[in-house]
């Protein structure tokens, strides 16, 4: 387990290397913030404004990338109730910059040690009627991106405040490419595809989730998102009408007072709005803008916070299990069926999912909870903490379902019990919204549950910002159309599952439940729903083998059942070894919606994945990113004839060295993975 610590030795933060004072006059204009290698480039000016009040002055910025402009001067506003002028009419009072160099250790991520690199400038507006009243622009320009934040100071008429909007504008230099998911209303799980399009295909009034993904021009890629969401509401962008190209917040409406979208006191932080930026779409997967954006581990001892793999009970693969030689259901029986199967494999987790106490639901699945539930206290027939012992003696720790609702109104005396019971974690759902209430429960239910020394999954979640970095018992989070689907639908197509790395994964963990093993062809597919058999997938077996690798979650739940993965155990062994948090990520090849090759290191091994869309591809994979001397590698790919018979896998090994490239021959909807590790 590697521990979360500053690197002192390493890291030096340059507090304050200069102050810019400005008089506040009418010719104030001219600031500008850099990354440290020069490629992005920030402006800003105080300038005129149009509209019904051309007198006012509104602070503009505009950001350029390799010289050359990617967005165009655009103003940026919040709009608090009763307190005009922090927008409409201001000048620059003074700014500062600092240069902030320091490096830290994931606890599980993408890497071991990050670099937080990036030039700041903070910029404090001064109403022009009333000098008392001020707000600062905070901007951090690093070689990934771009973020901006605003900080309202304790000041005579800002104290308490009611905040209605935000209207910060993202104006682009072109109708370029966009990838963007339409949840077309605030409350919702987030459960989209991010389909393809132009900006002038995204209309005023629509509610696009983040990240939203920008292909600017042929030199910049953009994805708009935010970081740090703490005690604030979330954040959507639309379009803004008569503005070609233009985007602009929205934010989520607080359930008591729709007019309002977050209540509070000054001095007050917003989160981060977030522009990554690099030149192809794999290096933003790379990326670690969005963590470093975030503050430091809370937590002193994170040596119970353990990534792993975890099988998952009966809710996906119904009870159809002819090797149990029972019916499935929630039970002790089948808990014990999936632990054995769990410690088989080699697997960390097993989760026991909804209905081990309840009626979770006061009528139908995923409507309000039942208002006398008891989160304590297990239903007949499931006894967690004879489970929890059984598991324990095979080396696997146990995840308990809740109801988000029965959380919030039990946690404080749930938690406690369920760390003696001796629970790895919970996994909590069927929030579905991200307005201030709601992103304040999370911050609690994360609190309270490290002090439990429990681990946190969220589904029926809002995107991920960055906050596994301060609470990183915080695993992973749903928030994505994943395998899940298939039991009701035929959405989880290569394509959708070739978009996620480059939309959704970019803020973050997503536990999209892989390792579906009842295969099928664009032709083949069939919805199954009930309880025999299982759900099918999209595409071949290597295609899901390769999500283990490509896609980011440190909890990987294992979406199949132990039948399936028994009766066809062709990559089942690739299952056993694959790590879920890794020291260094390379993106090896990248084309959003079409096909990616991502490496990833563990120790001194490397794991290799690659997938495909609907168009079989030979996908090159240079092995430079190996050390020195010879590599063992294990390769699982597609059958000769995986087109016809997706479930169709190939083994071999053979020895290379960095020097060497391998192919990734895929058939249509097809993958592979690649075991590399040193030869002695």
């Amino acid at each position: 387990m590697r521990h979360l610590t500053d690197i002192r030795a390493l890291a030096v933060m340059v507090v304050l290397l200069g102050s810019l004072l400005t008089n506040g006059t009418r010719g104030q204009d001219g600031l500008w913030v850099a990354s440290p290698d020069g490629r992005i480039r920030v402006n800003m000016r105080v300038a005129a404004k149009g509209g019904a009040h051309p007198a006012g002055r509104r602070f503009y910025y505009s950001v350029t990338y390799m010289d050359k402009p990617i967005l165009l001067e655009a103003p940026l506003a919040l709009d608090i109730q009763g307190v005009p002028g922090l927008a409409d009419d201001v000048m620059i009072f003074r700014s500062q910059r600092r240069v902030l160099s320091d490096a830290w250790h994931h606890v599980w991520g993408k890497c071991d040690v990050v670099r937080d690199e990036c030039d700041e400038l903070r910029v404090t507006l001064q109403c022009r009627a009333d000098a008392y009243r001020t707000m600062d622009v905070i901007w951090r320009v690093y070689n990934d991106g771009v973020a901006f934040r605003f900080f309202l100071p304790r000041q005579r008429d800002v104290r308490k405040f009611n905040l209605t909007g935000e209207s910060s504008w993202f104006r682009f230099a072109g109708d370029h490419q966009v990838w963007a998911a339409d949840y077309g209303q605030f409350a919702s799980h987030q459960e989209a595809e991010f389909p393809e399009c132009r900006l002038s295909d995204i209309k005023p009034g629509g509610i696009y989730g983040l990240p939203f993904l920008v292909r600017a021009g042929d030199r910049a890629w953009v994805a708009v998102t935010e970081a740090n969401l703490t005690d604030w509401a979330g954040m959507y962008v639309t379009a803004v009408a008569g503005m070609p190209h233009t985007l602009r917040t929205l934010l989520s409406p607080r359930l008591d007072n729709p007019g309002v979208c977050v209540t509070s006191r000054t001095p007050r932080y917003s989160p981060w709005r977030v522009m990554m930026i690099a030149s192809q779409p794999g290096d933003l997967i790379e990326s670690n803008l969005i963590a470093n954006l975030n503050k430091s581990c809370a937590i002193r001892d994170t040596s119970w916070i353990k990534p792993g793999r975890c099988a998952w009970d009966w809710w996906w693969s119904g009870s159809y299990a002819p090797d149990a030689g029972f019916k499935l259901g929630p039970n002790d029986k089948t808990m014990k069926y999936f632990i054995d199967f769990a410690a088989e494999m080699g697997w960390e987790y097993q989760l026991v999912d909804w209905q081990w106490y309840g009626p979770p639901f006061a009528d139908e699945v995923g409507g309000p909870a039942h208002p006398t539930s008891d989160i304590t206290k297990p239903v007949p027939g499931i006894d967690i903490p004879s489970l929890v012992q059984y598991a324990k003696k095979k080396n696997v720790r146990l995840w308990i379902w809740l109801h988000w609702d029965h959380a919030d109104k039990q946690m404080t005396r749930a938690f406690p019990l369920f760390k003696r019971w001796g629970v790895a974690g919970v996994k909590i759902d069927f929030m579905a919204r991200d307005d201030q209430e709601m992103v304040n429960y999370y911050h609690r239910v994360i609190k309270a549950a490290a002090k439990q020394h429990l681990m946190v999954d969220f589904h029926g979640a809002y995107k991920p910002t960055g906050l596994s970095r301060t609470y990183p018992n915080l695993m992973t989070r749903e928030g994505v159309l994943g395998n899940e689907y298939n039991k009701w639908s035929d959405r989880v197509t290569p394509d959708h599952c070739l978009t996620l790395p480059f939309t959704r994964m970019l803020a973050g963990p997503m536990d999209f439940t892989p390792g579906g093993f009842r295969h099928a062809t664009k032709d083949s597919f069939k919805i199954v729903g009930g309880d025999a058999p299982a759900p099918m997938v999209f595409g071949t077996r290597a295609f899901q083998l390769a999500m283990m690798v490509v896609y980011e979650s440190p909890l990987q739940v294992l979406c199949d059942t132990p039948y399936e993965y028994r009766s066809s155990p062709a990559g089942a062994d690739f299952l056993k070894i694959v790590p879920t948090t890794w020291d260094q990520t390379r993106v090896l090849n990248a084309q959003v919606g079409d096909c990616i090759t991502v490496a990833r290191r563990s120790g001194d091994e490397w794991f290799v994945g690659s997938m495909t869309d609907w168009t079989a591809r030979d996908l090159s994979i240079p092995l430079g990113f190996l050390g020195r001397g010879k590599y063992q590698a294990t390769i699982w790919a597609d059958g000769g004839k995986a087109d016809e018979k997706p479930a169709s896998l190939t083994k071999a090994t053979r020895t290379v060295t960095r020097a060497d490239r391998l192919t990734a021959i895929m058939a249509p909807g097809g993958g592979q993975v690649i075991h590399l590790r040193p030869v002695p």
